[in-house]
């Protein structure tokens, strides 16, 4: 629109005067060949040959000087009514000049005065103009009515007259009306490009992938999230040089084509170029009846995103009735030991298992609390904890209350304590979790599990490392160990490392994945110092 409406719109001004300094010079022309050509006696008997020679030459010579200065469209305003007062000046020496052609010349300079109200954007100017003419034309008739030197009559130069300012009155309201037009024209036009730039920086940034693609499967258009996810094969061009979709995707080409015979049927995201995430093609047409499709490529992992949020919502929502459930027979069941363990009868061994259950019952009390701390988005409650003494003690209470028969777990410390502000039920959940995935998977087929938890200092932080010996984590895998319902196990939720990431991110501590090069795989916590919250 920019490019071929607004450059005619603001070039009409310029193109307008230029033809009429043309028509002008078509008219002295035209005045000056019936002087000098043997067609001179049309024009009858001059009243004053010199007068009319004089004017004629001067006159051509005047509209030659219009013409070069034509283009100056700047000066429109000025060109228009110096001209036509010249226009009228020299109207009115040839009429006193050669009376006989006082009607032709005044019709010719009809055209004039209506082109001049036309052009002129001052009403004040085109009726100066109009009045101008007018007034040339009684004066003329007056000084030769005294000279009786005339034989035309006064109605004929009224009816001139009168001509003359009905035609710039009506010429002077068409171009009012014109340049209002032009105007918001101009406006529109404008509005139009900048809804058309600003259409166009929306869908490059969008992150949703447009593909334009005609019926040749040449793409037309494509977005700056296309182009990424069709790599380097998705730059293509315009023309015959565009880039083929069959060529860039050819397993989109091929769903673009079932979609255009009419499938319907959903099919699995697709990853259109390697590094790059998996899409969810949608298909339409450009115009009802056109061939040329528009392809949106929604990043499967945003909807993926959306779903696990709403699962987790869901989840969070089920944690707190189901915690209601599980609260209410851990307290009877805790009760009860209370009351055996008061009994006589009860002999050592037994009453050590008793402790074991009732320390149990205050341990899953504590994830179920933890979980729904988790769902309401409860903050944490951090404290000082010695890690040294904390991992001792986890450790202990994990081998004598769960049997890991001929695996390892082994708590690795050293003698200077490692202090660290955290919440202790938090850290002891997310240590749970990491000690028994590395027991689960951290072996290697026919071996035991030999896990060890080791408490240091990196960097100035408090960090715990679960170490095992097996087989180690796939590349291709560690990007999704924290991402809620993943697991590679055909009997885990794939929760586990994802509450206990979030439990570590409630604490401004971190939990991350580290690669062992001697094999094994190992899951490192790193936590806030005790003087984490004093001011710098």
């Amino acid at each position: 629109m920019r490019q071929s409406l607004i450059p005619r719109i603001e070039s009409a001004p310029a193109r307008e005067l230029y033809f009429f300094a043309l028509y002008r010079v078509l008219e002295a022309g035209l005045l000056a060949a019936l002087l000098f050509s043997p067609l001179a006696t049309m024009l009858g008997e001059p009243r004053h040959p010199m007068l009319g020679t004089a004017v004629a030459i001067g006159y051509l010579s005047a509209t030659l000087l219009f013409l070069l200065l034509a283009r100056q469209h700047q000066w429109l305003t000025v060109l228009v009514f110096v001209s036509t007062c010249v226009d009228i000046a020299a109207a009115v020496l040839i009429t006193h000049a050669l009376p006989s052609a006082t009607a032709g010349i005044a019709m010719m300079l009809l055209f004039n005065i209506s082109a001049a109200s036309l052009l002129l954007t001052s009403r004040y100017l085109a009726l100066a103009v109009t009045l101008l003419a007018v007034g040339g034309l009684f004066g003329e008739f007056l000084w030769a009515t005294v000279n009786d030197a005339t034989d035309r009559s006064l109605a004929e130069v009224m009816m001139f007259a009168a001509g003359y300012l009905a035609v710039a009155y009506l010429a002077f309201q068409i171009g009012q009306r014109a340049r209002s037009s032009q105007a918001l024209a101009e406006k529109r036009g404008a509005e139009v490009a900048n809804l058309f730039e600003i259409n166009e920086l929306i869908i490059r940034r969008m992150r949703t992938g447009v593909l334009v693609v005609d019926a040749d499967n040449r793409i037309k258009l494509a977005n700056e999230a296309a182009s990424g996810l069709l790599g380097d094969s998705g730059e293509g061009q315009h023309g015959d040089q565009a880039t083929l979709l069959t060529k860039a995707a050819p397993e989109l080409a091929r769903r673009l084509q079932l979609w255009r015979n009419g499938w319907q049927g959903e099919e699995l995201p697709l990853q259109l170029s390697p590094e790059q995430p998996e899409v969810q093609p949608r298909f339409a047409r450009l115009l009802a009846d056109s061939e040329t499709s528009i392809i949106f490529l929604d990043d499967a992992t945003v909807v993926s995103r959306r779903a696990e949020s709403l699962t987790l919502a869901a989840l969070g929502r089920f944690s707190a009735s189901l915690a209601h459930e599980i609260r209410n027979p851990l307290a009877a069941i805790n009760y009860a030991v209370q009351l055996l363990e008061e009994s006589d009868s009860i002999v050592d061994g037994d009453r050590r298992l008793l402790q074991i259950i009732h320390q149990q019952c205050q341990r899953t009390n504590g994830i179920v609390e933890s979980v729904l701390g988790l769902a309401r988005r409860e903050r944490a409650v951090p404290e000082h904890v010695d890690l040294n003494a904390f991992v001792r003690r986890f450790v202990d209470e994990y081998q004598q209350t769960l049997s890991i028969e001929t695996d390892s777990l082994v708590a690795v410390v050293g003698a200077k304590p490692v202090q660290a502000l955290i919440d202790a039920r938090h850290l002891q959940q997310v240590v749970t979790v990491l000690v028994q995935n590395a027991l689960n998977y951290g072996r290697l087929p026919g071996e035991p599990a030999r896990v060890r938890v080791r408490v240091f200092q990196a960097e100035q932080r408090p960090t715990i490392d679960v170490l095992d010996r097996g087989p180690g984590i796939p590349e291709g895998v560690v990007a999704q160990l924290f991402r809620p319902f993943f697991t590679t196990s055909e009997h885990g939720t794939g929760l586990g490392l994802y509450i206990a990431r979030e439990l570590c991110r409630a604490n401004q501590a971190s939990l991350e994945y580290v690669a062992v090069p001697g094999g094994g795989s190992c899951f490192r916590i790193t936590m806030p110092g005790p003087h984490s919250l004093l001011p710098a």
